[in-house]
């Protein structure tokens, strides 16, 4: 037959065409994520500092940086505030949440649907310093809150100094709940009724379908969204700095913010750049579980 030959120029010239579309992003990902890893590997084996002896010279600490970091009891209540957070925001509140607004707008009227999609959606679209600034407003001492509770006798309370992680928390949830949803109302809307229609002849109740054939035809969508939330969880900075700057001392800091406290007010780079391997590591792990629970 008149095919072309695997050997031929051809073939090899045709076979290769595929790295020239992948180039530019390959590009793209070795600039602004595998180098920046690596760089950030080096320097957690050094003394990298912006102040003092150790920024007019960069020398070779060893494990140092990673001893100091165990040893270090800042650490420990950094992981334990992380996975606190992670727990209230994304776990309890952006999946379950999410998950329950989209059942509840699958199931009610347009206006209904307008007036809470308007609500969740508004913390979505609004930026993250944006978002803090809001609830820091909300919950402040002369807040719109203990505004709410004054007007019935009650006495004001400092939200930010007495519950201070429930109070990011609550904002985190706000902030990040409409991706949940929106994502839960697709997942739902592929649900075929023909098998929810004949669960419902057969004698089912509500809360029997939700749970014997919703929500098993969508735990893939589910375990997904619930990597995809608690990885960026995982890393919001900017909202808890805003709110609490992590304080009343340590309550609210979780590793992203002991770890920019080391780096740019400690000026210890060498020491914040470990931390944040320490982040980077929580972070596959928790991206391995979920993997691991799509493939069982």
């Amino acid at each position: 037959m008149g095919g072309v030959s695997v050997s031929s120029p051809q073939f090899r010239k045709r076979n290769w065409t595929w790295l020239y579309f992948l180039l530019p992003s390959i590009v793209i990902m070795l600039l602004f994520f595998i180098y920046p890893i690596l760089l950030t590997f080096f320097y957690s084996f050094t003394n990298l500092a912006l102040t003092g002896e150790a920024a007019k010279e960069l020398k070779f600490v060893g494990l140092d940086n990673y001893a100091r970091m165990f040893q270090d009891p800042t650490v420990r209540i950094s992981i334990w505030n992380t996975l606190i957070f992670l727990i209230g925001s994304a776990v309890i509140g952006q999946q379950v949440l999410g998950f329950l607004i989209a059942l509840l707008m699958k199931h009610k009227n347009k206006t209904f649907r307008r007036v809470i999609g308007t609500v969740v959606l508004a913390g979505w679209v609004t930026p993250e310093i944006v978002c803090a600034l809001c609830l820091y407003s909300f919950f402040g001492d002369e807040g719109t809150l203990n505004a709410i509770i004054t007007s019935f006798g009650i006495s004001p309370v400092t939200w930010l100094y007495t519950v201070p992680m429930l109070t990011v928390i609550l904002a985190n949830i706000w902030h990040g709940t409409a991706f949940s949803m929106l994502v839960f109302q697709a997942a739902l809307d592929d649900v075929p009724s023909e098998i929810e229609e004949a669960a419902v002849v057969d004698g089912a109740s509500r809360l029997q379908i939700l749970f014997r054939i919703t929500i098993p035809y969508i735990r893939e969508t589910i375990t997904t969204n619930m990597m995809l939330v608690t990885l960026q969880t995982l890393g919001v900075f900017g909202l808890i700095y805003a709110m609490t700057g992590g304080g009343p001392g340590t309550k609210t800091t979780t590793l992203p913010i002991f770890m920019y406290n080391q780096a740019f007010v400690n000026y210890q780079l060498g020491y914040g750049t470990a931390i944040s391997l320490l982040l980077l590591l929580l972070g596959i792990v928790l991206s391995l579980f979920y993997i691991r629970s799509l493939k069982e």
